[in-house]
């Protein structure tokens, strides 16, 4: 069976607990075959739980979830040391991070000290704790959600944070006839009949394969110039990073993966550019003032800069 092959089956799979959402399931996976971390902001309720947790089960990831709230503390993610009485030693007790599949839901409701405590673990794929460092398992990926900004008990999170995610995807309300099929197949009994579909070796080896994909000198040329236009552009007051350009390259050959093709596209690097630029950059006040979403300016860097052949 070929990597596009069981890469379908585990978007079949997925996709019948998760109904209506097949392009933000697609991304999903691209994002874990990427190596990257993934943001989900929306209202609470629309499935963004279940989309992770059914993810763990097809992909047989140890999974972690953390409920953050402000009095989650940095020692309940890292972890910490305990005292044992009967050896008169310190033991290390691994905190949540240590796990293939970290939910960190409803992120921006805690602390920055807390928040802080997964810079390093998203970024280096190890944990500081005490003086010494461990290393998390391989692969290691986070799943985050958020409230809006402006809901209860809510902050924004620091832009640092932001960059280390590779995309920012929302998964909306379901259309009525998929909240009908919900209802009717209760999709919460569906999710605990899931089995894995690849082992977590097929799932690295598939990761590995995605870094050999092929990519063109000019659609290098192309990844780094879209990401400088944001810079430059007058609808962003704050543009992207050279973090962008190495997620946007990564979920590029991760989609060239998804299609069956051993070569990257232009249209592999622009189905995916709002979702890896959408939390990077920020709109500026000429943006603001015409009315124009993210979507929208967007679609207008497109037409700055100029797409190669090939």
């Amino acid at each position: 069976m070929t990597y596009q092959e069981k890469l379908q089956r585990v978007q079949d799979e997925v996709n019948y607990v998760i109904r209506g959402k097949q392009d933000v399931v697609c991304r999903v996976l691209a994002a874990m075959v990427g190596g990257g971390h993934i943001l989900m902001e929306d209202i609470p309720g629309v499935g963004k739980t279940t989309l992770a947790t059914t993810f763990a089960r097809v992909l047989s990831l140890k999974y972690h979830r953390v409920q953050f709230t402000p009095d989650v503390l940095p020692s309940d993610i890292l972890g910490f040391s305990m005292y044992n009485r009967k050896t008169e030693e310190f033991h290390f007790r691994e905190g949540s991070v240590f796990c293939n599949l970290f939910l960190a839901d409803e992120l921006n409701r805690t602390s920055p000290k807390t928040q802080s405590a997964l810079l390093e673990v998203m970024e280096e794929r190890q944990a500081s704790v005490e003086g010494e460092t461990r290393k998390l398992p391989e692969p290691f990926i986070v799943i985050a959600t958020q409230n809006p900004i402006g809901s209860s008990g809510t902050q924004m999170l620091p832009e640092s944070q932001l960059d280390r995610f590779m995309v920012s995807l929302s998964m909306g309300y379901p259309a009525h006839g998929d909240a009908v099929a919900l209802l009717r197949g209760e999709v919460w009994k569906q999710a605990e009949t899931l089995e894995p579909v690849i082992t977590l070796d097929e799932l690295r080896e598939m990761c590995q394969a995605a870094e050999k994909i092929f990519v063109h000198d000019a659609i290098y040329e192309y990844i780094v110039s879209l990401v400088e236009a944001t810079r430059t552009h007058e609808l962003f007051a704050m543009g992207a990073s050279p973090r962008a350009c190495i997620a946007l390259l990564r979920m590029a050959r991760a989609m060239a993966l998804l299609a069956g093709r051993d070569f990257v596209t232009v249209q592999d690097v622009q189905v995916v550019l709002l979702d890896v630029l959408r939390h990077r950059v920020k709109l500026g006040a000429r943006a603001r003032a015409e009315g124009k979403n993210m979507r929208a300016c967007i679609q207008e860097l497109f037409q700055t800069v100029k797409s190669p052949r090939c």
